[in-house]
């Protein structure tokens, strides 16, 4: 059993999904895993990470206006407003969502759904730079 650490960084471009499972698996076949965990945290607070649809776009603007009428921008009632008017609004987003996820390996492949993908779901209005910790822990194919 061996743990493979990565660190993957995403320039964003303001408030929408941003898939990342080809690249993910992509990094499992170069570190030649097999069977185990890919685990993913995000250390950020205005941003999340999904499980989500990913053949219909339609979901995911759906999903951007539901959170659009559940947590409004520039809200009266906000008193933190240090970044802007989508400051407040972006941490209530991320407190609804994750920063982490933990996905099943098999045979080298993501456990995935069949219309499951991996996304980070940007928050803010504006680009960002967002980090993603990448672990794998199981067996690599160096290890047989």
């Amino acid at each position: 059993m061996r743990m493979h650490k990565h660190e993957l960084t995403l320039a964003t471009r303001g408030r929408q999904f941003y898939e990342l499972t080809t690249q993910l698996q992509g990094w499992l076949e170069k570190i030649g895993a097999r069977d185990g965990w890919l685990l993913l945290f995000l250390p950020h607070t205005s941003a999340s990470l999904a499980l989500q649809e990913n053949a219909d776009p339609d979901v995911q603007a759906d999903l951007l206006d539901f959170l659009a009428k559940l947590v409004p921008d520039d809200d009266p009632a906000y008193r933190h407003r240090n970044e802007g008017p989508d400051d407040m609004s972006a941490h209530i987003r991320s407190l609804l969502g994750t920063q982490s996820l933990q996905v099943p390996v098999g045979q080298g492949r993501l456990q995935l759904g069949t219309w499951q993908g991996i996304f980070l779901l940007e928050h803010r209005q504006r680009a960002q730079a967002r980090r993603i910790t990448v672990s794998f822990l199981g067996e690599v194919a160096k290890d047989e």
